[in-house]
């Protein structure tokens, strides 16, 4: 769908502008022009390049590492958009950074999800353009519309291709069962859970299989990989449990600290994710597979953009 009416503008901070790229090429128009940079003591400054008085604005902004900097882009060009007139204002944040810390877990936390959000709506934003959140529920942390997307359909189509006999998805653990029913019915597959446990912020420990995995190949499907942690013990247990082979999927590719290292070490065959976050650079992992999500991205930005539904997208 092409929206080029004129009144549409994308904007891209320095989070991903590939993807921004990537999605002004779906909508049929330009990336818009706008300075982002630092002053010497690292303050953020923002200087839009074009007129955007009364136009339909969306910033392509993952709030990815480094994780700090990307928010504060975010809200200042958001403050800068609404202060030069923007008639309505997108934030499209791909991967949500602080989804994680989406409730307490024990005494005196904070629950880092909802500033965020009240951050990005006082800066300005009229609604949230997201993608697979980590808790489906962060979207009622929001005072503004959200529209959540989600690339199981892509990860999907990606694995019908391959024609994998005796397929089964995995849930990573129970909060992933949803995401995990979505992908076994786009490729008519079953789905096993792994009981899991995590006594600390990226350690876990795969405890049980729930599910017959015996000489299947499985499809571990998660929302994001970081340290890769999870992911890698999770394919040693399914191999010790008998799963011809495994693969893994997930929407954003974080992967910090020793997940490289991990994974080029892991049993698993190759590794499916999306450019919702650029990958770390001089990232080498030839199991790494990127597919992308600017076709889906573009689409819902058009549609947006001329009041059509979006959850249409999905149907």
């Amino acid at each position: 769908m092409v929206a080029s009416d004129g009144r549409l503008k994308v904007f891209s901070g320095n989070a991903n502008p590939d993807l921004a790229k990537e999605i002004c090429e779906q909508t049929g128009i330009h990336l818009g022009e706008i300075s982002v940079s630092a002053f010497s003591d690292g303050e953020i400054k923002v200087i839009i390049k074009e007129n955007v008085r009364g136009d339909d604005v969306f910033i392509v902004q993952p709030t990815s590492t480094p994780v700090n900097n990307n928010l504060m882009e975010l809200l200042i060009i958001i403050d800068a958009m609404k202060r030069s007139s923007a008639k309505r204002i997108t934030a499209v944040v791909p991967y949500y950074g602080y989804g994680r810390q989406d409730r307490k877990t024990r005494g005196r936390e904070p629950i880092t999800a909802k500033l965020v959000a009240n951050l990005i709506d006082v800066a300005g934003a009229d609604r949230v353009l997201t993608m697979d959140l980590h808790a489906s529920q962060i979207q009622g942390f929001f005072d503004l519309p959200v529209d959540h997307l989600t690339a199981m359909p892509i990860l999907a189509q990606y694995f019908a291709k391959k024609q994998i006999p005796e397929v089964i998805v995995i849930a990573p653990d129970v909060g992933g069962v949803t995401r995990a029913r979505m992908m076994a019915e786009l490729i008519a597959a079953p789905i096993a859970i792994v009981d899991k446990r995590r006594p600390e912020p990226n350690v876990s420990e795969a405890l049980h299989i729930i599910g017959e995995i015996d000489g299947k190949t499985a499809i571990i499907v998660d929302d994001m990989i970081d340290t890769a942690g999870s992911v890698s013990e999770i394919s040693r247990v399914l191999l010790d449990h008998g799963a011809a082979a495994v693969y893994a999927c997930c929407s954003h590719p974080v992967l910090s600290g020793p997940a490289i290292d991990r994974l080029n070490d892991s049993a698993i065959k190759e590794i499916i994710v999306t450019n919702t976050v650029p990958l770390p650079q001089g990232c080498s992992c030839p199991k790494i597979k990127v597919l992308s999500v600017a076709p889906i991205l573009g689409e819902a930005i058009a549609r947006i953009h001329m009041d059509m539904s979006v959850s249409e997208l999905f149907r």
